[in-house]
């Protein structure tokens, strides 16, 4: 089974700094993942052409199931709130998807804690901290039903300020309690390894740099497992023709 995780920047390429739906799709083929978790999609946004990048890549990859979650209501950098799970259909949002090739037993969503107010923090190479804000951030777990029986797949985004992630971590992994597993997590945590690993208890099943997308030098995103599941086989980093971040697969055995 390969469970991939991948930022798409909401399809954008930094070498062109266009949005191509095709070239999205073609990104995802290359992906074959059997389940497939997505951070900062668009809907009915115009910066990607009112497209729904769920389901581009839902079908790209042959997907039987997908769901869009989104965080933030209106535009990014513009006029938006959080989201909150009401939003009319046709309505510009952004957020998180989890896709996957085996049915869906179950869906489920939870909205992580939300910083309010701004705080320092400090950014590489800046010689003082700057005063940032930070967006909504949510989860959408589902549980499937796979070759060897059900499991779980969380896909999230974290915030990107140091100490808040390992919060909505440490909530999210507390709020699966109880799910069915094997469990597995994955997403942009916006953390490194031993952190990810540190804070949620879970272990990772890939390994390798996947940001920034031409010279990566830091694993911010994760595939994450509980119980029966172990990968069997190094991790993959994948470098596709649009986003920031290079796609991360594992290939795995559950249950």
């Amino acid at each position: 089974m390969r469970i991939a995780t991948f930022n798409i920047l909401h399809g954008r390429s930094p070498e062109d700094d266009r949005v191509d739906v095709d070239r999205l799709a073609a990104a995802v083929k290359t992906l074959d993942a059997d389940v497939l978790g997505l951070q900062e999609v668009d809907r009915d946004q115009p910066r990607s052409m009112n497209a729904d990048l769920t389901a581009v890549a839902a079908e790209a990859m042959g997907a039987v199931d997908s769901q869009f979650v989104a965080a933030l209501a209106g535009t990014p950098g513009g006029t938006w709130m959080a989201a909150t799970g009401e939003e009319q259909p046709g309505s510009a949002s952004y957020g998180i998807a989890l896709l996957s090739r085996y049915p869906v037993v179950s869906w489920r969503v939870v909205r992580l804690p939300a910083l309010r107010g701004r705080v320092p923090v400090w950014f590489r190479g800046a010689r003082a901290p700057k005063l940032v804000g930070d967006e909504p951030r949510v989860a959408v777990a589902a549980v499937l039903d796979g070759p060897s029986g059900q499991f779980t797949v969380t896909c999230t985004h974290l915030s990107f300020i140091p100490g808040w992630n390992s919060l909505q971590l440490r909530r999210l992994v507390r709020s699966l309690a109880g799910t069915r597993e094997p469990l597995v997590v994955l997403g942009d945590l916006n953390m490194e390894p031993r952190q990810a690993a540190r804070v949620s208890g879970l272990r990772s099943l890939a390994a390798g740099h996947t940001f920034t997308a031409d010279a990566p030098t830091r694993q911010l995103d994760h595939v994450l497992g509980r119980g029966p599941v172990a990968a069997t086989g190094p991790g993959e980093v994948v470098r596709l023709p649009l986003s920031d971040h290079r796609a991360l697969v594992a290939s795995c055995e559950v249950g």
